[in-house]
């Protein structure tokens, strides 16, 4: 029988800030939302302790293929540590919050995930009108694209962590990143210009990030954004290394994830 891979440390990591009511969330787990060739996707739906409906939500968007996610780590993205409890973390903050799994190309099952939520809103408990996105990392451009699609509904809000966004100027450095990580691209192509003008960004830029292109690019496409006077929350967290929020146990990160929190509380 063929083994599961070894789940790396990295799965194992939580957001380093808490609230209380984190362990009393509500989870439904592993609601079908697509079926491909190699099976069928789902998704997990965090709810306040108690909460009415319909709430604000907030979708923890994805950019790679859980195939890929299990093989270099040993779990689908929603099963890890992370991403748990940054779900628990929302939802205690009186969201509804939701993972999902993804097949071989994210960029068609993210839309798709994000279109089944607004569709089921009702039996969800969810204000369709109120939905916002999280991304961090390689699931950067996944989640510009959503926001930047002409048809259907988008994300009201985002916060996009540490992101790889897209490419500008003639450059080709998320084409090259994206060859080394294996992230979907679907913003290939696109500029600052294909944002909404009405969708609030809040960005979080790690200062000491050494991902191959990320800050060079990220510094890019916010200066577009903002000769577009586009509407977005620039955190510069100086100091801030990848994947701060569950790595670096400082007094500086507990304010960002605090910020984010207050931001979306904000827009919704």
């Amino acid at each position: 029988m063929d083994e599961k891979p070894a789940r790396h440390e990295i799965t194992r990591k939580r957001v380093l800030f808490e609230v209380p009511g984190m362990d009393a969330v509500t989870v439904r787990r592993d609601i079908a939302y697509r079926t491909t060739d190699t099976g069928v996707l789902t998704m997990d739906v965090y709810r306040p302790p108690e909460a009415g409906a319909p709430l604000p939500a907030v979708m923890f968007l994805m950019g790679f293929s859980d195939a890929g996610v299990r093989t270099h780590l040993g779990c689908a993205a929603k099963e890890m540590e992370s991403y748990i409890s940054w779900a628990r973390l929302v939802a205690a903050s009186g969201f509804v919050t939701i993972t999902y799994t993804t097949g071989v190309d994210p960029a068609v099952d993210t839309p798709a995930a994000f279109d089944y939520v607004t569709q089921h809103a009702d039996s969800l408990g969810i204000d369709r009108h109120r939905l916002g996105a999280w991304a961090c990392s390689g699931h950067g451009p996944t989640a510009l694209a959503l926001l930047m699609r002409g048809t259907g509904l988008r994300p009201r809000f985002a916060a996009l962590f540490y992101p790889y966004t897209i490419d500008l100027d003639g450059r080709t450095e998320i084409v090259e990143a994206q060859r080394v990580w294996g992230f979907a691209n679907p913003a290939a192509g696109k500029s600052a210009a294909d944002l909404p003008a009405d969708v609030p960004l809040f960005i979080v830029r790690a200062g000491l990030d050494q991902m191959p292109y990320l800050n060079s690019s990220l510094d890019r496409f916010i200066a577009a954004a903002l000769a577009l006077n586009l509407p977005i929350t620039l955190i510069n967290h100086a100091t801030g290394s990848h994947a701060f929020d569950i790595s670096d146990d400082s007094g500086k990160t507990p304010a960002v994830v605090k910020q984010t929190l207050e931001f979306f509380a904000r827009q919704a």
